[in-house]
């Protein structure tokens, strides 16, 4: 008889945003795929679908949230919500975990889950934090109450263009706002999710070091624990969908028949919303252009309608052949198609990435958060990409696919991302920095 030994326990406490699922997923396969036990915490708002992930265990907690609440466009206030009404499920779900299973290893919490740090310690199970965002975004958010001591907070719109001598590659609008009604929300936020990463048992982040690594050395003056960049994380392992949304597979044989490097994708993420007139701009932009186009048009992208009812008559029969819109989209396997040539995106961390992982160059249409860092260094950091800063107008979309896909400008911008997409293929294999921090990073859960 064979005894097969007890793999080790890992309790994963997911964020039920979409930008947060996809990297919480993809850190659990990863682990998974080296030996780990992956017990998935989630609350019944966002619910994933355990389907997609048979190998793991799944536990669902009651968040407390009334139909106005999960559909509560104020992000900040939604956060809020849920950090106040898990705080008792979420202790009653650990401690029944951990009444199963005594001896799981530690609790990975998402890092917008700032109020697991004392329940954690209350029943004496490691916590390490997993920060969704990039190590450049995650400095400006550790600076803010710096800059809210030296008044550059509540600067007026006139001063938005003056550098931050704290962080000398942003402006002032660079810096990642949130909008809410209520900026103590916001404030509570921060010092929450900061306070939270000073007290956790390591940092882990979707990030690679080598494209900066002076951002990691300031976050290792700020922040005394143990720090793990092991992304890109959707390379470390096969796709697998944790999408809230049905993803339309026909783009894809769709992208089989336009050229390569011809199409313009165009996402502008899961929770940014724009108006009707943005949104025709856009359309009137994107069809001027003559460029090949892939646009999602999620259900909720345009405030007050369905969908793309909206169109004038005729539009959509217009460019037929050149273009598609679809709800949702398998955005990796996209972004890895031989015929997309650029990407009009919001610059989300995971966005970002992704194209960075295929050399796919960026135009950049930033809502808020990190998004706004993202832009910068994007467009005047790392130069693989163009921002949109003004307000939306069909010239300039026009302007900027142009610019990206048929210009000396743009072939200089692909050529620029070539070697960081080099850099994210390498940091991946024996002797990278993210495979070695993986091992570090694996190494230090099994000494708990």
């Amino acid at each position: 008889m064979v005894i097969r030994e007890k793999k080790p326990v890992i309790f994963l406490f997911i964020f039920p945003l979409q930008g947060h699922l996809n990297p919480n997923f993809q850190l659990a396969n990863i682990l998974f795929n080296r030996g780990f036990s992956i017990t998935v915490i989630h609350t019944e708002f966002n619910a994933p679908n355990s389907s997609n992930f048979p190998h793991f265990t799944f536990v669902s907690i009651p968040d407390g949230l009334s139909e106005s609440e999960a559909s509560n466009p104020d992000v900040i206030e939604l956060l809020h919500d849920l950090n106040t009404k898990c705080v008792a499920p979420f202790g009653d779900c650990l401690k029944k975990l951990l009444s199963q299973e005594p001896t799981a290893a530690c609790v990975i919490v998402d890092a917008l889950w700032y109020f697991t740090d004392g329940l954690t310690e209350k029943f004496g199970i490691p916590r390490m934090v997993l920060r969704t965002v990039n190590l450049s975004a995650f400095v400006a958010f550790s600076k803010f109450h710096v800059l809210r001591e030296k008044g550059y907070l509540s600067l007026q719109e006139s001063q938005a263009n003056l550098t931050v001598p704290e962080l000398p590659h942003l402006r002032m609008k660079d810096l990642p706002w949130f909008q809410t009604d209520d900026p103590r929300s916001g404030d509570k936020l921060k010092k929450g999710v900061l306070k939270s990463l000073k007290s956790s048992s390591g940092i882990i982040f979707n990030a690679i070091q080598d494209i900066e690594p002076e951002q990691l050395k300031q976050t290792h003056k700020e922040f005394p624990v143990p720090l793990f960049c092991v992304g890109p994380f959707h390379r470390h392992v096969s796709p697998s969908s944790s999408s809230l949304l049905t993803q339309d597979m026909t783009c894809l044989s769709w992208l089989d028949n336009q050229e390569p490097n011809s199409v313009i994708y165009v996402s502008l993420g899961s929770i940014a919303s724009i108006d009707e007139s943005e949104f025709l701009e856009i359309a009137w932009g994107l069809r001027n252009s003559n460029q090949p186009f892939l646009w999602v048009v999620r259900p909720g992208l345009i405030r007050g309608t369905e969908w793309i009812e909206i169109l004038p008559k005729g539009f959509i029969e217009s460019f037929e052949g050149m273009g598609k819109i679809v709800k949702w989209a398998p955005q990796i396997e996209v972004l890895a198609h031989r015929a997309t040539g650029g990407f009009l995106t919001h610059c989300g961390w995971n966005s970002t990435i992704e194209s960075i992982c295929e050399g796919v160059p960026l135009i950049c249409k930033p809502s808020f958060g990190d998004q706004r860092v993202n832009a910068r260094y994007i467009s005047d950091v790392w130069r693989i990409g163009l921002h949109l800063e003004n307000k939306i107008e069909r010239l300039e979309i026009e302007s900027a696919v142009r610019t990206l896909m048929k210009s000396s400008q743009g072939e200089e911008i692909r050529k620029r991302i070539m070697p960081m997409k080099e850099t994210a293929e390498k940091c991946l294999e024996p002797g990278g920095s993210s495979f070695r921090n993986l091992e570090k990073l694996i190494s230090h859960v099994l000494s708990f």
